[in-house]
């Protein structure tokens, strides 16, 4: 780029990205600069073990993608992005063959849970009949404003939503299936389960089972994001790669620089040109359990015993709703757990693109204490084996990730926490920092633009699309949001 851009984004990530596109449309100078060799931060898909098998290093199924309001605009379908729905969105196996399933369609999942079916219902009709509403409330109002729409859809939600996951499974339901449902969903969020709010990632996951589906990005999903990349470039942005940024005064005489980056190393980078009670409660931050992460090249797909099982994208091996519990409480209480919540995905069922013909990857990762170089290779391949019997005969190849290996692979990923902070409560309402705007920092023309904002993980360009509103409101006067620029003609 020739001259100083009006605007620069730390960090090549999804809310980085989203960031840039929204600058972008407004007609600036936008560059990006990413301390990778490619784009994506989370999205990135590499070839871990053997050429033309694809692994998605960590973010892999993306209902967000396919429900927010960022992504909606952007419109994946003309950038070239196709999105490949699952016969069945998730499944949660149970000893002795059992299994509960959710599928696209509510009516058949409630269905297939029995007895628990009716309150099934209950539940999830009212907030899959306002999906998008839901969605849109809960990503852009940063919770401090009251809803326009659906109200009583969004009041139910966050009422019932607030209390712990455990209380919610017993309140509604009866069945080890439907409970174990609901638990395995709301673990997506790497916090105890005792927690407050774990009702409500668990309901929200639920939710968009139905109302988007669970779709992963055909080919990897370095391809949402390498069309992010191009889109940005249509309108004379650039990214540089392999570039770290250790100080802001790189950036001085830019008007806005936004950080796809963890609230500490906005702290280092910006040295003593942030006050002490910045610097304090960023010290407060709390980050999260970590992930130890495993990727396998398989001769054939997964066994399950049961055959639903066999069909679905996302599994959560775990048991019962108890034993999930258990597995989530060890990493954060900084123990170990023989019988660890396992988050896996077989992508090539619904997407056979990511390995040669005849070929098969598998994904999975658990929770681990905050930092811990253990390796949970054992313990992962035997929670599959319960519910898989011949599942290790299927290895062919695997590669590991402990949760300092997560950390040097994306430096946001402080301690192997993908999160980039804890998503409790308090965190979510005051996220990084207690401010009124937790995009704006202390130093003039600098916007935080990463999860660590509201409305938190997932990729859905959220945090980096709200801050970059900010940016343009504060710094260039532009008080209408400029939508994003469609696609160019094929």
């Amino acid at each position: 780029m020739n001259g100083k851009p009006d605007a620069v984004v730390v960090g090549a990530g999804p809310n980085g990205l989203a960031a840039a596109l929204r600058l972008a449309a407004a007609g600036l100078r936008v560059q990006v600069v990413e301390a990778a060799e490619r784009p994506g931060g989370g999205m990135r898909t590499e070839e871990l073990m053997r050429p033309g098998f694809r692994h998605d290093v960590c973010s892999i199924v993306q209902p967000m993608a396919a429900a927010a309001p960022f992504f909606r605009e952007f419109d994946l379908a003309s950038r070239g992005v196709r999105l490949v729905q699952p016969e069945i969105n998730f499944a949660h196996p149970l000893d002795g063959g059992r299994a509960s399933v959710s599928r696209r369609s509510l009516v058949e999942t409630a269905d297939g849970l029995g007895p628990d079916g009716p309150a099934y219902r209950r539940l999830f009709e009212p907030l899959v009949d306002h999906g998008t509403d839901v969605v849109d409330f809960f990503l852009t109002s940063q919770l401090r404003r009251l809803p326009t729409r659906s109200v009583g859809a969004i009041t139910k939600f966050g009422l019932t939503g607030l209390p712990n996951v455990r209380w919610l499974a017993h309140r509604y339901f009866e069945t080890e299936e439907a409970r174990a449902l609901l638990g395995g969903a709301a673990a997506h969020g790497m916090l105890d389960l005792t927690q407050p709010l774990t009702s409500a990632l668990g309901m929200l996951l639920t939710m968009l089972s139905h109302h988007a589906g669970w779709p992963l990005v055909e080919g990897g999903s370095q391809n949402l994001a390498d069309a992010m990349v191009t889109a940005l470039e249509q309108q004379g942005g650039e990214v540089v790669t392999g570039h770290l940024v250790t100080d802001l005064r790189e950036f001085d005489g830019v008007p806005a620089v936004l950080l796809d980056t963890t609230p500490e190393a906005f702290v280092s980078m910006a040295g003593d040109r942030v006050h002490e009670g910045y610097r304090r409660w960023v010290g407060r931050y709390k980050h999260g359990a970590g992930v130890f992460k495993v990727d396998w090249i398989l001769s054939e797909p997964v066994p399950w015993t049961n055959p639903d099982v066999r069909r679905a994208g996302t599994i959560h091996v775990a048991g019962t709703l108890e034993e999930t519990i258990a597995g989530e409480r060890a990493p954060n209480q900084g123990r170990l757990t023989d019988r660890p919540y396992v988050l896996a995905v077989q992508p090539t069922v619904p997407d056979p693109t990511r390995a040669p013909e005849g070929g098969h990857v598998f994904w999975a990762y658990v929770h681990v204490p905050h930092g811990a170089d253990v390796d949970m290779t054992e313990a992962i391949e035997n929670q599959v084996e319960r519910f898989a019997p011949g599942f290790k005969d299927t290895i062919v190849d695997r590669v590991t990730k402990d949760a300092v290996a997560m950390e040097r692979w994306n430096p946001s990923y402080l301690g192997g926490d993908i999160s980039n902070g804890q998503a409790t409560l308090r965190q979510m309402l005051a996220r990084p920092v207690p401010r009124w705007n937790t995009y704006k920092t202390p130093v003039r023309g600098v916007y935080l633009a990463s999860s660590a904002t509201p409305p938190g993980p997932a990729v859905h360009g959220a945090c980096g699309d709200l801050s970059a509103r900010v940016a343009l409101r504060e710094v260039f006067g532009v008080r209408h949001v400029p939508p994003l620029r469609p696609a160019p003609p094929a």
